[in-house]
């Protein structure tokens, strides 16, 4: 939910962990008062639950590894999208100083403003995982402005045709960006991390340990890495959400170095 983006990383984390634990210590109690008792065990099941446990915790482990490359990936790639974004609101801030006054004086002016947009509304927005559609209004006039443009000498149409290829470019930057805000792991996938867990975890139940504190640790054990696990494909999985989000420095730094 988009309210736990809200909390800092380390609160978020030991909630997790804390529901998970909890979550998995109650099962265990449930079922050793419930269910334990209408089985019949013998000597050597152990043996058989743990092979099945190992099974189990390979296949499911190799499931949340790629699950977990797969969204360390797509945080990676935002971030170049970011950056992506920013480095051509910068060459397109430089191209347009070839451009006679007051062209070139309108043009920087919608530029720069949608920098600071992009800053102060966007950013904010997208943390809050409320994302808005800011700054189109301004790229649309800004394109406007360049498409009616007529170049007087083929200077000026060279310079033209390079600004309109680093005007296409930050369009498509911004769009790559707008659709990695809202993309995330789909309700099949959260459905198989959770059930997974769930199954891992219950499997693990079984086991004839007659002393129930040293059931509880291990099982305390099992769900802890669990939890941390999840917890690292939630905080990836949202790259532009919360406080781990990732940053418009990228923004700032084109704001202070290339249009300022």
């Amino acid at each position: 939910p988009i309210w736990a983006y809200h909390l800092s990383p380390l609160v978020l984390a030991i909630v997790m962990i804390s529901v998970i634990e909890l979550v998995a210590i109650t099962g265990l109690v449930i079922t050793r008062w419930l269910v334990v008792p209408r089985l019949h065990f013998h000597e050597g099941v152990n043996e058989g639950i743990s092979g099945t446990v190992q099974a189990i915790g390979v296949f499911y482990g190799i499931t949340v590894g790629l699950i977990s490359v797969g969204v360390w990936n797509t945080y990676d790639a935002s971030s170049d999208l970011v950056s992506k974004e920013a480095a051509s609101i910068g060459v397109l801030y430089r191209d347009i100083q070839g451009y006679p006054d007051p062209l070139r004086t309108d043009l920087q002016a919608k530029l720069r403003e949608y920098t600071v947009a992009i800053i102060d509304q966007v950013w904010p927005a997208q943390v809050a995982g409320k994302p808005i559609n800011v700054g189109r209004s301004l790229l649309d006039d800004l394109q406007q402005h360049l498409y009616t443009f007529e170049p007087a000498n083929s200077r000026q149409s060279a310079l033209h045709n390079e600004t309109l290829g680093a005007f296409n470019n930050l369009i498509e930057a911004r769009r790559f960006r707008m659709g990695a805000v809202e993309a995330g792991l789909s309700s099949v996938m959260w459905s198989v991390i959770w059930i997974g867990a769930a199954i891992s975890i219950g499997v693990a139940y079984l086991y004839r340990i007659e002393d129930l504190k040293l059931h509880i640790i291990l099982i305390s054990l099992m769900a802890g890495f669990l939890g941390l696990l999840i917890f690292m494909i939630v905080i990836n999985d949202r790259p532009f959400f919360g406080d781990s989000s990732i940053s418009s420095e990228p923004y700032k730094l084109v704001l202070r170095t290339a249009i300022d």
